[in-house]
């Protein structure tokens, strides 16, 4: 439970330092269009914070930590989740700075975006198969 009250608290700050740079880089840079810096904040904030809340909850009850199900989530979605964010960051950095992106920055922004959503996503499914383990266990 310590450990998903530590990430949790960590995603947190991250999603206010998101915050933050984005009210004040496009403030500063005299941005006014949408950008995907506005997305970092509650990417952070949503499926960092509050996913790691909610799992803190449930590891009063059980027993997750001894599953290798969840092990194995918390190293692949605390990876994907990071990439994912940080790719969204520079995209919106970019588009704020009015940088002209080629196709082959695009493809590669996407990719690791893309990567990271992958590693997020089957994260998410692993962490699902935690629960159903160790609810039966119980």
């Amino acid at each position: 439970m310590k450990k998903s009250l530590n990430y949790s608290l960590s995603y947190a700050i991250l999603a206010m330092v998101c915050g933050v740079y984005y009210r004040e880089f496009t403030k500063f840079m005299g941005f006014d269009g949408v950008t995907m810096l506005s997305k970092a904040h509650p990417h952070f904030f949503i499926l960092g914070a509050f996913l790691f809340l909610i799992i803190a909850l449930f590891s009063q009850s059980l027993d997750l930590e001894k599953e290798k199900t969840f092990r194995v989530f918390m190293r692949l979605y605390n990876i994907g989740l990071p990439l994912t964010v940080l790719m969204m960051i520079l995209r919106g950095t970019l588009e704020v700075l009015g940088a002209p992106i080629s196709k082959g920055l695009s493809a590669s922004i996407s990719g690791i975006a893309g990567i990271g959503h992958i590693l997020t996503g089957v994260g998410f499914v692993l962490l699902l198969l935690s629960l159903k383990k160790a609810d039966k266990k119980n």
